[in-house]
């Protein structure tokens, strides 16, 4: 099925206690054209687990909608695909570098098995109604992502989101823009870039060097939602506003009250204090705050005084 045509070229991407629906929707009311739940196990989502339940929660405004799966069974994956009726494209990780999912045979450790995920993306692509895609890592050795990219659209994947880092390098080092470039080069299916986009002059750099189709921005987003607005704004003017931090964490705050969502707030507001000069006693009163009030206006009177 093919993959569908998004509003802009710039997408969030899905992050472990990150992406959660107001996270999600303040991502795209600054732009974000594409947004995705955060990892799911799917076997416990097909036993109705709570927690796994909360992270699908959605809205109507909530769409183009990504859910996520990681697994290493593609009869337990379909399962859960099919439980969950409200997703507009099914993604399939394969790029968790992490010790504890590479262990269960889960996200990055599916790259050794390339037979057993043509088998599982066949099984999903021809079962479901919508777009399955993955998100891959370059593999466990360098170049090994373009023949995987080529098993991938073999077997029916609509796109694949390729963080161009190995599993062996986690989040460390740089990310190897060139892999993306072969990748689009090797295949006809929509590529969409990951790894190091921290600015809008770097989500430009990627789609210039690589030639993907979209960019999708992780750690750049938890720090300043608006990047999708800024990324869309230089590439009409050249130029971007500066972050409005009071106003985000106020929204972020707001949709979380309106769709009755655990706020994660202290995370959030020190991921918006990051790299400011001074924060470092902020972030520490706000890790002691008792509430979200209190949170906001620690956050306040920094960036007030600052």
């Amino acid at each position: 099925m093919e993959f569908p045509k998004l509003k802009n070229r710039f997408v969030l991407a899905p992050m472990a206690d990150v992406t959660n629906l107001p996270f999600r929707l303040l991502c795209r009311e600054y732009g974000a054209s594409l947004a995705s739940t955060e990892q799911i196990n799917a076997f416990a989502f097909t036993k109705s687990n709570k927690l796994n339940i909360e992270k699908a929660k959605t809205c109507e405004q909530d769409r183009p909608l990504v859910f996520q799966l990681s697994g290493a069974d593609g009869i337990i994956m379909l399962k859960a695909a099919k439980k969950n009726k409200n997703y507009d494209i099914l993604d399939i990780n394969m790029g968790c570098p992490s010790k504890k999912i590479v262990k269960q045979g889960f996200g990055a450790a599916l790259l050794n098995e390339k037979q057993k995920i043509k088998r599982m993306m066949k099984l999903l692509t021809k079962n479901l109604k919508v777009p399955v895609t993955v998100k891959m890592r370059s593999g466990f050795k360098k170049d090994e992502a373009v023949e995987i990219a080529k098993t991938l659209e073999k077997a029916g994947v609509s796109a694949i989101t390729l963080h161009a880092r190995t599993q062996y390098q986690k989040y460390s080092g740089s990310a190897d823009w060139s892999t993306i470039k072969k990748m689009k080069e090797a295949v006809k299916i929509p590529i969409i870039g990951n790894g190091d986009v921290t600015s809008p002059e770097k989500a430009y750099e990627m789609l210039e060097k690589t030639g993907c189709d979209y960019v999708m921005i992780g750690r750049a987003a938890i720090k300043n939602p608006s990047i999708f607005k800024q990324c869309i704004d230089y590439g009409k003017y050249k130029i971007y506003d500066a972050p409005d931090e009071i106003k985000m964490l106020k929204r972020y705050v707001e949709l979380c009250k309106e769709h009755e969502c655990e706020t994660n707030l202290k995370f959030i507001a020190s991921s918006f204090l990051k790299g400011k000069n001074g924060a470092a006693r902020a972030r520490d009163k706000i890790a002691r705050a008792k509430s979200d009030e209190e949170v906001v206006e620690i956050f306040n009177s920094f960036l007030n005084k600052a």
